[in-house]
C-alpha cells in the first residue's frame, strides 16, 4: 500500500476505542489519526486530531473536517443491559448507520471496521435482542458504499498496558487471562490484536467480511485468511 493510513476512531474514550487509539498511534503505517467523541479522550500525539462532536446525529458542523481519510475504525458502542430494543437500536443501528453514510459520501475509497460483538445475529433473528440490532447493523453498514467493510466480533479483549478506561469487572479477569488464553483461545484475545488487524485488513484486505476473535488473532499476525466468504 503506497498511502499510509489515515483513520477515523470513535469511541476511544471506551475500552475498545481507547486500546485501537494506542495501537494506531504507535504504529508505522499509521499516518494520522481523528478521534471523535464526545468528551476529551485524554491523550495527546502527533498523529492525532480531536473533534468533540455533542451529537452523532448531526454531522454538518464537522463534515468538512472528515474527508480525506482512507480508513475508520468505529470502536463507538454501548451495552444493551437495561435497554428496551427501540432505544438500543437508536444508539447502535441508526447512529452508526447516520455516520457511517455520511463517511462514505465524503470517502467512497475508505475502509469502514465496525466492532460487532462476538455472538452476533447475521439473520437479524433470534432471542438475543442485542445480537439482532448488531446483526442488521452489519448487514446495512455492507451495503454501503465503501471499498470495503468489515465487521470485528471479538469477545475478551486483554488491554493494552497504560489503557484507563477499563470496566470495573475487568481486574478479577486479568489476572488469569494466560491461562483462559490458552484453554479457549477462540474467546480471549487482545486489544492490541483488534487494533493491528483493522490496520492489516486496511492496507491489505481480508478474505472474510465477518472476523470472529480466531479470524481477528490471525490478521494481527499478518497471516491470510481464505477467501471463502468474498
Amino acid at each position: 500500500m503506497n498511502t499510509k493510513i489515515k483513520t477515523i476512531i470513535t469511541g476511544s474514550t471506551g475500552m475498545v476505542g481507547e486500546g485501537v487509539l494506542f495501537e494506531c498511534l504507535q504504529h508505522p503505517d499509521v499516518e494520522s489519526v481523528l478521534v471523535i467523541n464526545r468528551r476529551p479522550c485524554g491523550v495527546t500525539h502527533p498523529k492525532l486530531k480531536e473533534i468533540i462532536l455533542n451529537n452523532f446525529f448531526d454531522l454538518l458542523a464537522v463534515e468538512s473536517g472528515l474527508t480525506g481519510y482512507n480508513a475508520c475504525f468505529f470502536c463507538a458502542g454501548v451495552t444493551s443491559m437495561g435497554m428496551k430494543e427501540p432505544e438500543y437500536t437508536k444508539i447502535t443501528y441508526d447512529l452508526t448507520l447516520n455516520f457511517a453514510q455520511t463517511l462514505s459520501n465524503l470517502n467512497p475509497d475508505m475502509t469502514f471496521c465496525y466492532v460487532s460483538g462476538a455472538g452476533t445475529n447475521s439473520s437479524e433473528k433470534g432471542r438475543m435482542m442485542w445480537a439482532r440490532v448488531k446483526g442488521k447493523t452489519e448487514n446495512d453498514l455492507m451495503k454501503l458504499q465503501f471499498k470495503n467493510v468489515f465487521a470485528f466480533r471479538p469477545a475478551f479483549m486483554k488491554a493494552i498496558e497504560g489503557q484507563k478506561n477499563l470496566p470495573r469487572f475487568y481486574k478479577f479477569i486479568q489476572f488469569p487471562y494466560p491461562v483462559l488464553h490458552k484453554l479457549f483461545p477462540q474467546y480471549f484475545g487482545t486489544l492490541s490484536d483488534v487494533g493491528l488487524a483493522m490496520i492489516n485488513c486496511t492496507i491489505s484486505g481480508a478474505g472474510k467480511r465477518v472476523l470472529e476473535a480466531k479470524d481477528i488473532a490471525e490478521l494481527a499476525k499478518g497471516t491470510s485468511i481464505l477467501r471463502d466468504n468474498m
